[in-house]
C-alpha cells in the first residue's frame, strides 16, 4: 500500500497563465494539483502595466487582467495576486493610488531583454533612490525582483566564477537596501548560492521563491543534449549552487523562502530559434518539490521533514504576503505519475518531466 501525504494545499507565488484562449488550461493545470492561490507575473503582451481600467493594445491593466484569470477559472483560488509591471510609465502616484484601490500589492522589476517578455524593463539603476521606489516602500508595496544584472556577455554573464545573479546580489541589492531599508523585497526564483545566502542573512522582510527545476538540476544536466525543456532564465548554475538552494529549504524554522514555480507555458514555436526561456511545471509542481526535499535528504514522512515540506509550499508564502493560508487540505500519494502536454494551435506545450524523460515517483490523489 502506497504511503500518502496529507498537507494544506499551497500557493504557487510566481507562476505565468499567459494570455488567451489557453489561459484556462494552464489555471486548471493548477487547480488539480491541489493550488489554493497564485501570484501572476504580468509580463504578459502587452504587459500589465497600469492598475486600473480597460486593456489596450500597450498595456493592460491589474483590473483588467485580473478579470480575464477569473473569468477563465481563477475564481476557484481563495488568493490571487498580481503584481504591476515596473516600466518607464510608472509613477509614485500609479503607486499610490493603487494602493489605495487594493489592487495593487507588489510590482515586478525586470532587466531589460533579460527573459520572456522583458523589453520593457529599465536598468535597475534608475530604480534605485527613485520615487516610485519610495512610493512602495511607503505604502509596503513588495518589489518582485527578476535578480540578474544587465548588458552583460559572455564570461561576465555566465562562468564558474561569476553569473549574472551572483553579480546581481553581490553589487545591487545591497544598494537598494542601504537606499530603500524598509521596501519589502522578494528574491524571485533565486539560483545562486550567493543569492541564497544573502536572503537568509538579510532583514525579515526579504524573502525568496525558489523553482522545482533549480532544486532537481544543474547546468551540466541543460548542457548534456542541450536539453531544451530545462533552458529557463535564470539558468540552472552548478553543483555547489544546487546544494546551497536545498541547504536553505530544510534549515529548521525557516520562514523567508517559499515556493514560485516560475512555470511558464511556451511553444517549439514560441522564438525564432525554438527556445523559449521557461519551463512548464502545471500539473506537476508539488511532486516535483517532493522529490527536491527527498534528494536534499528530507524524509517527507517524519515530523520534521513534513513540517519543512508544508511550511516551503503551503505557509511561508501566505505569512510573507499577509494572508492566511487555507485550511482546506490535498493528498500526495508516495506512487508513479505522469504529466499531460497540451496541444494548442501553436504547437505542444511540454512539462518538465516529460521533455527531461523524468518518472514523477508522487502522484496527487
Amino acid at each position: 500500500m502506497a504511503h500518502s501525504l496529507t498537507i494544506p494545499k499551497w500557493y504557487d507565488l510566481h507562476t505565468h497563465f499567459r494570455q488567451g484562449e489557453n489561459v484556462g488550461i494552464y489555471l486548471s493545470d493548477h487547480l488539480q494539483m491541489g493550488c489554493a492561490g497564485a501570484l501572476a507575473m504580468p509580463n504578459t503582451k502587452p504587459p500589465v502595466s497600469r492598475v486600473t481600467g480597460p486593456k489596450s493594445d500597450s498595456a493592460w491593466s491589474i483590473e483588467a487582467y485580473r478579470a480575464e484569470l477569473l473569468e477563465a477559472g481563477a475564481e476557484a483560488f481563495d488568493h490571487l495576486i498580481t503584481p504591476l509591471y515596473l516600466t518607464a510609465e510608472t509613477t509614485p502616484s500609479m503607486i499610490d493610488e493603487g494602493a489605495a484601490t487594493g489592487l495593487l500589492r507588489a510590482a515586478k522589476y525586470y532587466p531589460p531583454h533579460g527573459t520572456t517578455n522583458a523589453d520593457y524593463g529599465i536598468p535597475m539603476d534608475e530604480w534605485i533612490g527613485s520615487d516610485v521606489f519610495k512610493a512602495m516602500e511607503a505604502n509596503q508595496i513588495a518589489l518582485c525582483i527578476h535578480g540578474e544584472q544587465h548588458a552583460l556577455h559572455g564570461a561576465e554573464y555566465f562562468d564558474e566564477k561569476q553569473t549574472a545573479e551572483s553579480e546581481f546580489y553581490t553589487h545591487r541589492i545591497p544598494r537598494i537596501l542601504n537606499e530603500h531599508p524598509n521596501l519589502r523585497i522578494i528574491c524571485e526564483h533565486i539560483t545562486t548560492a550567493t543569492a541564497a545566502k544573502f536572503v537568509a542573512s538579510a532583514p525579515d522582510h526579504i524573502g525568496a521563491t525558489i523553482t522545482p527545476q533549480h532544486l532537481l538540476y544543474t547546468v551540466g544536466h541543460l548542457i548534456q543534449g542541450l536539453k531544451y525543456h530545462l533552458y529557463c532564465l535564470p539558468m540552472v548554475k552548478f553543483e555547489r549552487d544546487r546544494e546551497e538552494l536545498r541547504k536553505a529549504l530544510l534549515t529548521p524554522g525557516q520562514s523567508k523562502f517559499f515556493a514560485g514555480t516560475d512555470s511558464a507555458p511556451h511553444t517549439t514555436k514560441a522564438t525564432e530559434c525554438g527556445c523559449a526561456a521557461g519551463c512548464y511545471t502545471g500539473g506537476c509542481a508539488p511532486q516535483l518539490y517532493a522529490m527536491a526535499f527527498e534528494e536534499a535528504g528530507a524524509n517527507l514522512f517524519s515530523d520534521e521533514g513534513r513540517e519543512a515540506f508544508t511550511r516551503f509550499l503551503c505557509s511561508n508564502g501566505p505569512s510573507f504576503y499577509g494572508f492566511q493560508p487555507t485550511q482546506e487540505t490535498f493528498e500526495l500519494v508516495k506512487s508513479p505519475s505522469s504529466c499531460v502536454t497540451h496541444e494548442t494551435p501553436d504547437g505542444p506545450v511540454v512539462p518538465l518531466p516529460v521533455g527531461m524523460q523524468l518518472e514523477l515517483t508522487w502522484s496527487i490523489a
